[in-house]
């Protein structure tokens, strides 16, 4: 919790408490509570005694376990897949646990997604440790004592951690590249402005949509493709930063001692999967190491604390958008609604039930990716051929529209008087050349470009402005009608310009 989101959940009707010195190492003191309208226990158990619902970062340990009480609510990170007897044991005292990891990866549930969060924050301080640990600038440089090149820069995972690792690292200027075994994800990988690792493999990828925006297991020869390409690159790379992993699963062995043998002194490596047995082979759990040939290993598994206010921030809007859901009425009392995909998706326990694991959501976590056909590649016989026909075709549809206006013409002139077919012919040309000026803009472009092409309407000014001294009354209001309609166009025209070249300007 923290002092603001204390105040969004008081507006629920909650009343708040906090652990004494809870927010100390994020910064946010007690008096920053008490200020918030929190009430400040002294320790733990008086707040688990104190509490209807009880949120914290961490599993509950035996002890806090043991604090729950029947019909009390505890809303953290849970992992029940991995911890089953503390499961068991929650749901043995009665309580409700609600497990922020299992928050489901549907869009309407993006709010509450604290896996991805601390996945975000995870990835950018990843490259920041990297950049604390690597002797080089990440950026090349050319400087009076000598060129300096850029570092290369390799992303294992293009997840959340792995996108923002991504974003962090082309920012800071160096070589960017990114796998992951999802091929869907090259498109974003590339717009953040680094380069997709591809496989010579034959055989298709499951696509994320059909296992809830994760990746799913790769079979044995694509592992060792994908291994073997690893094995091609890992002498160039100057950092590694590594981020699979599948839920509720060890985490896969992707840079091997030989790949790390193969890199070059100074070089790093951060494997942000340490946790679950790390995807670097020597990776050792909440350490950092030097190898031999002087490859740094940092296996840290607190990047979201060492980035405490930031991640205090961002958790306390996680749960404090999972209690608005659980309390529509806001009036105080939480409505455990489990028709409610996120709400019945996050639920291990509830009412002396074991509600582990959850049905699928009724809406995919993610659209599947259609099925692109290439396109085929036509010879230069072909090509000429084809802009052939597109002329020929394009010629018709001129000729044949100047006919039909010239024969409706004559049909005119035929009944109209001379002054008036001076005018009209003025006036069908004048709609002509129009219709072909704004039919030639692509449809992206009309905002803009129409905002300019306005300033034609101009002419009508001049035009209205010379009929606007007749005598005829009619004549005098149609005038000015047309003065005042084609002044809004163009004043509306330029100023929907400066709009949006206001979009492209760092206020």
């Amino acid at each position: 919790m923290t002092p603001a989101s204390a105040r969004d959940l008081q507006k629920l009707g909650y009343d708040c408490v906090i652990e004494a010195g809870a927010g100390a190492a994020a910064g946010f003191s007690d008096q920053a509570y008490k200020d918030a309208g929190v009430d400040v226990v002294k320790t733990a158990a008086a707040l688990y005694k104190a509490a209807d619902i009880v949120a914290k970062v961490r599993p509950p340990s035996d002890a806090e376990v043991k604090r729950l009480r029947e019909g009390q609510t505890l809303i953290s990170f849970f992992y029940p897949a991995q911890n089953k007897a503390l499961m068991e044991a929650a749901n043995a005292k009665g309580a409700t646990v609600i497990a922020m990891d299992m928050v489901p990866r549907i869009s309407r549930a993006q709010k509450m997604d604290a896996l991805s969060s601390m996945a975000n924050i995870a990835g950018y301080r990843a490259v920041i440790e990297a950049g604390n640990n690597f002797g080089r600038f990440f950026t090349g440089q050319i400087t009076a004592a000598g060129k300096v090149p850029p570092a290369k820069v390799l992303v294992v995972g293009a997840g959340v951690a792995g996108l923002a690792a991504i974003g962090t690292s082309t920012s800071l200027g160096a070589i960017t590249y990114a796998f992951d075994v999802r091929p869907e994800v090259a498109e974003q990988v590339e717009s953040m402005g680094a380069e997709f690792v591809f496989l010579d493999f034959e055989e298709e990828q499951q696509d994320g949509s059909a296992t809830g925006g994760y990746a799913a297991v790769s079979s044995p020869e694509f592992a060792a493709a994908q291994l073997a390409k690893f094995r091609e690159i890992a002498p160039d790379m100057d950092i590694v930063i590594t981020t699979a992993l599948i839920p509720g699963r060890d985490a896969p062995e992707l840079w091997t001692k030989d790949m790390v043998d193969s890199m070059k002194p100074g070089s790093v490596i951060i494997d942000l999967a340490a946790e679950r047995g790390g995807n670097c082979k020597l990776t050792v759990m909440d350490e950092k190491i030097v190898t031999d040939n002087g490859v740094t290993i940092i296996g840290y598994t607190d990047f979201p604390s060492r980035m405490a206010a930031q991640a205090s921030t961002l958790y306390a809007t996680n749960v404090r958008h999972m209690l608005t859901d659980l309390t529509p009425d806001k009036n105080g009392a939480p409505a455990h609604n489990m028709d409610d995909d996120v709400i019945r998706g996050a639920t291990a326990t509830h009412k002396g039930e074991i509600t582990f694991p959850p049905p699928p959501p009724k809406v995919a976590a993610i659209a599947a990716a259609p099925k692109k056909e290439k396109p085929k590649e036509l010879t230069a016989e072909e090509k000429k051929a084809q802009e052939v026909a597109a002329f020929k075709q394009q010629t018709r549809n001129q000729v044949t529209l100047l006919t039909v206006g010239a024969v409706l013409l004559l049909g005119v002139g035929l009944v109209a008087p001379a002054s008036f077919m001076q005018h009209f012919i003025v006036f069908v040309l004048a709609v002509f050349v129009g219709f072909q000026v704004i039919w030639g803009v692509a449809h992206s472009l009309h905002t803009p470009l129409m905002a300019v092409t306005n300033a034609i309407s101009s002419i009508i000014i001049l035009g209205a402005l010379t009929q606007i001294g007749s005598g005829s009354f009619l004549v005098i209001i149609l005038a000015a009608l047309a003065v005042f309609m084609t002044g809004i166009n163009i004043f509306g025209g330029f100023l929907v310009t400066r709009r949006m070249l206001a979009m492209f300007q760092k206020s």
